[in-house]
């Protein structure tokens, strides 16, 4: 299993997330309008702010794209060191999958950020009294949205929530309306990487392949939501597509795909329907899960029903 892979399963057993982006401690801070004051205070499950946070550290891939996307972005002063979007997020040396409870607290947070509770940071930054918030790795769209929301009123920004929920649910509805009508729906195969690791529907990246009226040849091996295929397995199912989150990490293809022993045969070889993901956005669930939509719908349409 590769490095990323093990990170990656590590983090959705333990409902957490991926990757994020860029570094400052010393940004201006500015001040909450009345409208945004009045919002406060603000209780979200078990978080309660008594005004608006100004120094928030954000260890989510994922919470860190949804906060910059709602306006929050200037009141972040540092994010994990795998965040890499936006480029001008605050990134540190701050680890979101065994995040340090002394590190975090020497950025003197009123917010923290996580995905998962890793080292019970939970409990020890609360015994510190700064609030955290688990922004846990989805399993729905609804669930996603809900996030947002709750990041949006969390930080000060309801409004540019609400209106993000919004955007994302209409682009991803108008994605998803026109697909063609089919009495069998295709199937595919999503590559975590080389190995052959994947996802099935049961996890939120394959509700949105089923979104888009495919069928995961994964859902059937047996092995959790995470399963490792065999390549047997693989040739086998016969996948009509299939779809690689393993581009940047590992550097795959659909010439290195059509490469593998036993593959040429493959229909999704043989059609010439491997599709590239971009990494990051095949791994999280923030605001950029309609670019994921898009590029799995434009792959299924391109197919005659």
């Amino acid at each position: 299993m590769s490095r990323r892979t093990s990170a990656f399963l590590t983090a959705a057993i333990t409902a957490a997330a991926l990757t994020l982006g860029a570094c400052a401690d010393n940004r201006p801070e500015p001040a909450a309008s009345g409208d945004t004051a009045a919002a406060f205070p603000v209780t979200v499950g078990s978080v309660t702010l008594a005004k608006r946070p100004e120094k928030i550290v954000v260890l989510s891939p994922a919470a860190t794209e949804t906060v910059f996307a709602i306006g929050a972005g200037q009141q972040v002063t540092a994010v994990d060191d795998q965040s890499n979007y936006p480029a001008d997020a605050p990134k540190s040396k701050l680890s979101g999958f065994q995040p340090n409870a002394e590190a975090i607290a020497e950025k003197t947070p009123d917010l923290v950020v996580i995905s998962n509770d890793t080292n019970k940071i939970t409990e020890q930054l609360t015994k510190l009294k700064v609030p955290v918030y688990l922004a846990a790795a989805p399993k729905t769209l609804d669930d996603a949205y809900r996030q947002v929301d709750e990041l949006g009123r969390l930080t000060g920004h309801a409004k540019e929530a609400t209106d993000l929920v919004t955007r994302m649910k209409g682009d991803i509805d108008k994605l998803v309306k026109d697909l063609p009508q089919r009495t069998t729906k295709p199937t595919y195969y999503y590559e975590l990487d080389p190995t052959y690791y994947t996802v099935t529907s049961r996890t939120f990246i394959g509700s949105l392949f089923a979104l888009a009226g495919l069928t995961n040849v994964a859902d059937t091996a047996g092995g959790g939501d995470y399963p490792q295929l065999s390549a047997e397995a693989l040739i086998k199912a016969n996948p009509d597509f299939v779809f690689l989150a393993d581009t940047k990490c590992c550097q795959q293809s659909a010439a290195t795909v059509k490469a593998r022993t036993g593959w040429a045969g493959i229909s999704a070889v043989k059609g010439d329907r491997i599709v590239p993901l971009d990494d990051d956005v095949a791994s999280r669930w923030g605001p950029r899960v309609v670019d994921l939509v898009r590029a799995i719908v434009e792959a299924v349409a391109k197919v005659p029903a």
